[in-house]
């Protein structure tokens, strides 16, 4: 048994004993007794995008003062709704009026660098607070307090991420390719502070950690801390003007927006032999499973596990296929990471610290409750489809649709399968072109939707698709309907 203090001692007089996650594995097992007794710490770490990262900022008193209610810098919006002249700055909070290659997490990397960041504030004015207008420039040394407070940093368990469905999707967890050509994964395996302390025996409430380059402190459970499914998190905080660029980095992650990459360290002190056998855990150990972003709910499928040694490996075995795989965090920066915080022990510059409070154990998150149901397509769809089959002629087809007043048609077969779409736009091309067959000018990839598909969805994958309706199919992908555009403007415009 060993305790915190007595480590600390170690470390002052040169003597403390520090290894990787990585190495402590072949150390306990050639002696677990000796491991336990003679390593005082393992460090842990990762460095990958954490979105739920964000910075408290305080610029001081303008003269006259102003009690600032809008707030921009470098046009990206800081919730300003704290005090006169404190805001909260988030990673993903994208530029306002321009596209996502920019957001809350350059402005506080590029604060990190050092660079000039524009502040535009504005204000209703008070007696006590007049000013209804601020645009000036700052640097990090401008302000009085950077302090990064981060809701939810370090997961327990990072979830893969493939695609079944016909179309590309660019998500959270990278470009997913169709019909699972690739996983995307994010998470360090065995390096990862949480699979070396999985029950919280020593990681807590007041924890010192190298967050960012810098000392900070765990504060407490993350948001959306789940222990009891294995996703575990937690919330840190760590003083800005000490950080280092290298460990904080903005990131645009397509189609989806910006995220902040962030370099955490967590010394893990070795107080008992069973701290030292969690330490001792392998990639081959630490466990995780695809999920299919291709389903979009809030409960995607599970279709297989897969161990980190198996996904560092490059490729992985799902259903028979060898998938390739796509990493979204840095071993190499982790270990660089690492290497460092080591090294500050070592210089006796950063000292362990005991938990005050230990981290809940137990709990699972809540999904968000809802007061009106979520509509369906099978709720909005016309069920009374025009169709035609593929040896139509371009005159009949363009019958159909000025008779019905409809701009496109789906075309099936003999049992109503369905073939491909025809719009007006396709009409017009084969007249222009002087193309008599229909089969020569439909389009043969059809954007479809599910009878029990959410609105929402739909209406997502309408707009970034550019079409105005979709046709329904079954399993078996028949024709049962078809939705437009305009029936879900009009399901939502009757609520």
């Amino acid at each position: 048994m060993k305790t915190i203090k007595e480590i600390n001692q170690k470390i002052k007089k040169g003597e403390a004993v520090i290894v990787r996650a990585d190495e402590m594995p072949e150390i306990y097992e050639d002696n677990p007794k000796k491991a336990a007794s003679e390593v005082d710490i393992v460090t842990t770490g990762t460095f990958g995008a954490m979105c739920s990262s964000g910075a408290f900022l305080n610029f001081g008193h303008a003269d006259p003062p102003i009690k600032i209610t809008k707030l921009w810098l470098n046009d990206v919006e800081a919730y300003s709704g704290i005090a006169a002249v404190d805001a909260y700055i988030g990673a993903t909070q994208l530029r306002k009026y321009r596209d996502s290659d920019y957001g809350g997490a350059h402005v506080i990397e590029d604060l990190v660098c050092g660079k000039e960041i524009e502040v535009r504030a504005e204000a209703y004015g008070t007696d006590c607070y007049p000013k209804k207008k601020v645009e000036t420039t700052v640097t990090l040394e401008d302000l009085n307090q950077a302090i990064m407070y981060n809701p939810r940093n370090i997961h327990q368990r990072y979830n893969a991420a493939t695609n079944s469905s016909d179309t590309l999707m660019r998500t959270y967890m990278g470009t997913l390719l169709p019909n699972k050509r690739n996983i995307c994964f994010a998470g360090v395996g065995e390096l990862n502070p949480l699979a070396n302390d999985p029950g919280y025996d020593v990681i807590g409430v007041g924890t010192r950690i190298f967050l960012g380059g810098a000392k900070g402190f765990i504060v407490g459970e993350g948001t959306q801390h789940s222990p009891d499914s294995g996703a575990g998190n937690l919330s840190t905080r760590g003083d800005l003007k000490d950080m280092d660029p290298k460990y904080v980095r903005g990131c645009n992650i397509p189609g989806y927006g910006t995220s902040l990459y962030l370099g955490i360290g967590v010394p893990i002190p070795i107080l008992n032999e069973e701290i030292a056998r969690k330490t001792a855990v392998k990639n081959e150990d630490v466990k995780t499973e695809i999920i299919d972003y291709g389903i979009s709910r809030l409960v995607r499928p599970v279709i297989g596990e897969v161990n980190y040694e198996q996904l560092f490996s490059g490729r992985v075995d799902v259903e028979g296929k060898k998938i390739r795989t796509s990493p979204l965090s840095s071993l190499k920066i982790t270990y660089q990471l690492l290497k460092e915080l080591k090294e500050l022990i070592e210089e006796r510059e950063f000292y362990l610290t005991g938990k005050v409070e230990s981290i809940p154990r137990k709990g699972q998150a809540k999904s968000m409750k809802l007061k009106k149901g979520t509509k369906t397509v099978n709720q909005v769809m016309s069920r009374e489809v025009i169709t035609a089959k593929a040896d139509a002629t371009i005159k009949e087809i363009s019958a159909l649709l000025i008779n019905n007043h409809i701009d496109q048609i789906p075309i099936v077969d003999e049992v109503n399968k369905l073939q491909g779409i025809i719009t007006s736009r396709d009409i017009t091309t084969a007249l222009a072109r002087n193309i008599t067959k229909m089969a020569d000018v439909m389009t043969r990839e059809v954007i479809t939707s599910d009878l029990n598909e959410a609105l929402d969805i739909v209406s997502r994958r309408m707009d970034k698709h550019k079409v105005d309706a979709t046709p329904v199919v079954d399993k078996n992908n028949k024709v049962v309907g078809i939705v437009t555009i305009a029936d879900i403007m009009r399901k939502e415009g009757s609520e």
